[in-house]
């Protein structure tokens, strides 16, 4: 057998380019010496076509005027990366227009990208080959997501002291990671910064669900809204909440309760609202307001009157839509779904784990995605994990300060060690010598040099 051939080191690039590679949106942005939340950038994953046939491609759409029947195509398909010909598209205009706040040049660019617990390795080896074959980087690292979280300073969100940031950051010992994002939610247990792959879970519950269950709901109820994903996920985000009393205001929002069955025991807020829909010729976005039963609120919902504006409104009157959308994470079943619930979900996790293990990540819950920002996620999450957990076990859940951005920071956190950085980096000469199935070999932890 023929020796291999050493490949002489090359110091790493002084650009480091972060990036989540969301399904919903892509996080973006490059490595400052003082890794921030500033830093990074959202940029929509997708690709997107008007009326007209005119098509935008990812930051492009956030200067669409009219959303109205906009129909989206999505390069990441259940949490995975399926179609690069879209996704090379959405990269271009973002990371290779010259006037783009993330202009980069692959050959001068480490490049830190994440993924998909559980994603099949024809799916890797095609994103690994993209990377380095037609995109060329000077290096490149793949980690599977919410692995790139043990590296916050998850303790201080628990009240203990800060960090000191200027000192390299190492990863916390136990974590228990909860993602819920567009695709699905996963439970992934981070031993020393490292997922245990055994015990990782998967709820196939996620927002594109959400939105799909309101769009039906709300079309049978109300209008045909069938077509317009963009309004119902911007609807969904502004007006549902997670119940803890799930049956008490399936009664409160019966349509034969009188008006003060309606409002929560405390008063402090209405379950029944008017979500008035957006205007795009007049640039008036989608909003709530408090429920009107009143005979001219009747009137203009018909179109027979206007409002002080001039401007005849459309609404919805909203009720257990609210709730029971997010209802799906913790009961699958609502809409036949043979799944765990999310608390449940994370129960099957820790079996996947020695018992030894099991305080330490109980008590060092972590919670991100764009889900757990609904009313009402935390508390209910928490509640049905310490009814499931082990009497003799504590309970902490936090979610991140910035939900969304989470991952990335957590990866710029990593890469601010040079050699942590150095550690998880291939180049793009040793990809070039050893091979593909090398370089799948040394992201599992198995290959050798």
């Amino acid at each position: 057998m023929p020796r291999r051939s050493a490949v002489h080191e090359i110091p790493l690039p002084d650009k480091t380019l972060i990036v989540d590679n969301g399904a919903y949106t892509i996080k973006a942005g490059f490595l400052s010496s003082s890794p921030n939340l500033d830093d990074c950038h959202i940029i929509p994953n997708c690709l997107a076509r008007e009326r007209d046939k005119k098509v935008w491609v990812g930051g492009e759409i956030e200067t669409i005027r009219d959303f109205g029947e906009v129909a989206f195509r999505r390069p990441v398909e259940k949490g995975y990366l399926v179609n690069w010909e879209a996704e090379k598209a959405i990269w271009d205009s973002t990371f290779l227009v010259q006037k783009s706040k993330l202009h980069c040049d692959p050959h001068d660019t480490n490049l830190i990208l994440t993924e998909a617990p559980n994603t099949s390795a024809a799916l890797q080896t095609n994103c690994d080959q993209v990377i380095f074959e037609e995109y060329e980087f000077a290096s490149y690292s793949r980690h599977i997501g919410p692995s790139l979280n043990a590296y916050h300073d998850t303790q201080h969100l628990f009240g203990a002291p800060a960090r000191d940031m200027t000192i390299s950051a190492l990863p916390i010992e136990c974590i228990l990671v909860i993602d819920s994002g567009f695709s699905h939610t996963t439970v992934t247990p981070i031993y020393k910064g490292h997922p245990i792959q055994q015990a990782i879970r998967r709820l196939d519950i996620g927002g594109k669900l959400l939105t799909n269950y309101l769009k039906e709901l709300l079309s049978i109820r109300h209008y045909n809204l069938m077509n317009e994903e963009y309004l119902v996920n911007e609807a969904k985000e502004k007006i549902c909440f997670v119940s803890n009393e799930f049956r008490e205001d399936l009664e409160r929002t019966w349509k034969g309760a009188s008006k003060h069955r309606r409002k929560k025991e405390n008063g402090s807020s209405e379950i029944v609202v008017d979500y008035v829909l957006p205007d795009y010729n007049a640039g008036i976005k989608g909003y709530i307001r408090p429920y009107d039963p009143s005979l001219a609120a009747k009137a203009k919902k018909m179109g027979a009157m206007a409002n002080p504006g001039g401007v005849v409104e459309d609404f919805m009157t909203l009720g257990n839509e609210r709730f029971a959308v997010p209802e799906l994470l913790f009961n699958p079943a609502d809409i036949g779904m043979k799944e765990a619930g999310l608390p449940e979900t994370v129960l099957q996790s820790l079996s996947g784990l020695p018992p030894g293990l099991w305080p330490g990540m109980l008590a060092n819950i972590f919670v991100v995605g764009g889900n757990c920002l609904m009313d009402g996620f935390m508390e209910r999450l928490e509640m049905e994990i310490r009814q499931l957990a082990p009497a003799e076990c504590t309970v902490r859940v936090t979610k991140a300060t910035e939900p969304i951005k989470s991952t990335w920071l957590g990866g710029a956190y990593m890469a601010s060690d040079s050699a942590a950085l150095k550690a998880a980096q291939v180049t793009r000469q040793e990809y070039l010598e050893y091979g593909s199935g090398w370089l799948s070999r040394k992201f599992a932890g198995t290959a050798t040099s």
